[in-house]
């Protein structure tokens, strides 16, 4: 689904919205987890927001969460060192964050 398997941890895809009302995992879009943010998207601020957000999340320090892709849009790419797709998946599941 949103999290894929890799070395040593997973992949992670994220579609976000910044500068909503309250931190939130929202929901599926286009096989990417949709995460909302308080933050704006400047400065890279809603990268950092976000990064915390998921380290938070997943009981991470924020050093395990790299970001790969997407540094200036709203479609992102992470590598998530230390977890498992399925671990990953299940802690962030939307259904369960609503």
């Amino acid at each position: 689904m949103f999290a894929q398997d890799s070395p040593n941890g997973c992949t992670l895809s994220v579609r976000i919205h910044p500068g909503a009302r309250k931190n939130a995992v929202t929901g599926i879009h286009d096989e990417s987890l949709k995460i909302s943010l308080t933050t704006p998207p400047v400065d890279g601020r809603a990268n950092e927001a976000l990064v915390s957000f998921l380290a938070d999340a997943l009981h991470l320090p924020t050093a395990r969460i790299v970001l790969l892709t997407g540094a200036t849009r709203r479609s992102k790419t992470f590598r998530i060192t230390g977890k498992s797709a399925a671990e990953v998946e299940a802690a962030l599941d939307p259904i369960k964050s609503a």
